[in-house]
């Protein structure tokens, strides 16, 4: 991975949020240079689209910024709250509008399109000025997506002044900025216990398998996430509901004790030794496949049971019949349910046991989400696939929030401890992966397994932690001027974050309290 220089103003930007802040951005822009001049938004301010037939999703981001603008209202964290800001506002030059722009030549997508391009060929860089002279900020972008980047950079830019102005001191502002990696959303969306999700021409899965009729995804509302949704139906294993719908493809089906035959309950998986197993999950998966227009599709692959086949007559009759090993068998599942997704132009994404542990066929375009151990990510680098980062001892953001299965007095949950936005933080994609292994990795993932979250407390349990991780895969191994991450320069501008969260009505929790917010570095145990 390539490394870039920090521009003296990005250096400033650190020193200023460890002193009382103004100016503090999250993730931090590979390059960023300030000045010391204020600057407010005019009452007429408005967002320029300087692109002809500009997509109808960047004009909605384009009316996302303008409201969040005005309504954000977030006073300086600093003593005071900004209260000594009243000269420099009162005397401010105004700006009126922000000027959103492509590169010449640059095809014009939407942004749902811009983020379902194959990996690599996805354009975010974005470049943005903002001078101090009162005339037009500038946003210039190789894509959509790059400057809906840029959007959520400009939106952080700004403070308010007792309602009365939306300000910053730190004018002219130059901002370019690219991720190290890509950013796709993994949705998990079946499991052991439910399958919520209405599949065309497969509606009896999710009938009988979802908690109830309200309880399902339709086409529909897929639709409705669908430019943000990396997808997975988890096979062989975490397949006991589909034993409802579809008993015959399911071995051991609520076979007790659970613990026996699979790591969580109920029990039960697909029997993949069946070629009639096989052409179901085949079909189900690509008909799963059409409703997504991602080119990443995750097929699960984890927690194999291998008690549950030993124990399953119809399996083991298949073996004998065939002469194949159980191995075999699953090779032979995994080339045909691959091989639909694959005729789809989808990308086969594989939990690391299937890459680790099991001998079979994967494409080389397959990608290996690690989520056991981070010590395993050079393990899977060294047979040379794609690797996206999820290690349970960095990122499940519900390790330490107790057992959810009954019967367990220690009732502590199985990846304990509590994973802290610190742990996340100090994460290194690239530890342990040599510099030519370097490109097979992708990025990382924060994981929310949902076993107990809900609407109710979903908000408390993901912010601002996720946020750590965001800037983790945003910005790369190092800080940009190649400096390690540290918590201590990071704490004041993920404050900044959380605070602005807030505003929105994310129930995000504090990180320090406040007292300690508004004065960096006081609360640190060498102060």
């Amino acid at each position: 991975m390539a490394r870039y220089r920090l521009s003296l103003g990005a250096l400033a930007l650190l020193l200023t949020c460890l002193a009382p802040q103004t100016l503090c951005l999250w993730p931090i822009p590979r390059s960023l240079s300030t000045g010391s001049t204020a600057l407010t938004l005019a009452n007429s301010f408005d967002i320029d689209i300087k692109i002809p037939n500009a997509p109808s999703d960047l004009t909605a981001a384009v009316s996302r910024s303008k409201s969040f603008l005005r309504t954000d209202r977030l006073e300086r964290l600093v003593v005071g709250r900004g209260s000594g800001d009243a000269s420099a506002v009162q005397h401010a030059k105004q700006i009126s509008s922000l000027i959103l722009s492509l590169t010449p030549g640059s095809k014009v997508q939407s942004i749902a399109d811009e983020a379902i391009l194959q990996i690599g060929s996805r354009r975010e860089e974005y470049s943005l000025h903002i001078p101090s002279d009162g005339s037009s900020a500038t946003l210039t972008a190789n894509s959509t997506l790059g400057l809906l980047r840029g959007l959520t950079t400009f939106e952080q830019l700004w403070y308010d002044f007792n309602g009365q102005a939306t300000y910053t001191l730190e004018a002219p502002i130059s901002i370019s900025d690219s991720p190290a990696f890509i950013n796709q959303l993994h949705w998990h969306i079946s499991d052991s216990q439910s399958f919520p999700l209405q599949v065309p021409g497969f509606t009896e899965v999710s009938a009988k398998g979802a908690y109830s009729s309200s309880m399902v995804y339709s086409p529909q509302d897929v639709q409705d996430i669908v430019s943000y949704a990396g997808e997975e139906i988890d096979t062989p294993g975490h397949t006991a509901i589909i034993s409802e719908s579809h008993p015959e493809h399911v071995a051991c089906p609520q076979a007790s004790p659970w613990a026996d035959f699979a790591n969580e309950p109920p029990a039960g998986q697909l029997r993949f030794a069946s070629p009639a197993t096989t052409n179901f999950t085949a079909g189900l998966l690509a008909a799963t496949a059409k409703l997504f227009p991602s080119s990443l599709f995750s097929t699960g692959g984890d927690e194999l049971n291998v008690n549950c086949y030993t124990q399953d007559e119809e399996t083991q009759q298949i073996l004998s019949e065939t002469g194949q090993t159980l191995e075999e068998a699953l090779d032979k599942f995994t080339r045909a349910t691959h091989g639909a997704l694959e005729q789809l132009g989808k990308t086969p994404v594989v939990w690391e046991e299937m890459v680790l542990d099991h001998n079979v066929t994967l494409s080389n375009e397959t990608v290996a989400i690690v989520w056991i151990s981070s010590a395993n990510a050079a393990a899977v680098a060294a047979k040379n696939f794609r690797i996206v980062h999820g290690p349970s001892d960095y990122f499940y953001l519900d390790c330490g929030g107790g057992e959810w299965l009954g019967s367990d007095p220690e009732g502590n949950s199985w990846c304990d401890p509590f994973k802290t936005w610190q742990r996340s933080y100090t994460f290194d994609p690239l530890a342990n992966i040599t510099e030519s292994q370097q490109h097979l990795v992708l990025g990382g993932q924060q994981l929310l397994w949902t076993e107990q979250s809900s609407p109710e407390n979903m908000d408390s349990i993901m912010w601002p932690r996720a946020a750590s991780s965001a800037e983790v895969f945003w910005t790369g191994a190092t800080l940009p001027d190649g400096s390690p991450r540290n918590v201590s320069s990071a704490l004041p501008r993920l404050h900044d974050f959380r605070f602005r969260m807030v505003q929105r009505g994310v129930n995000a929790i504090p990180l320090q309290p406040l007292w300690c917010a508004i004065r960096p570095g006081t609360c640190n145990l060498d102060s």
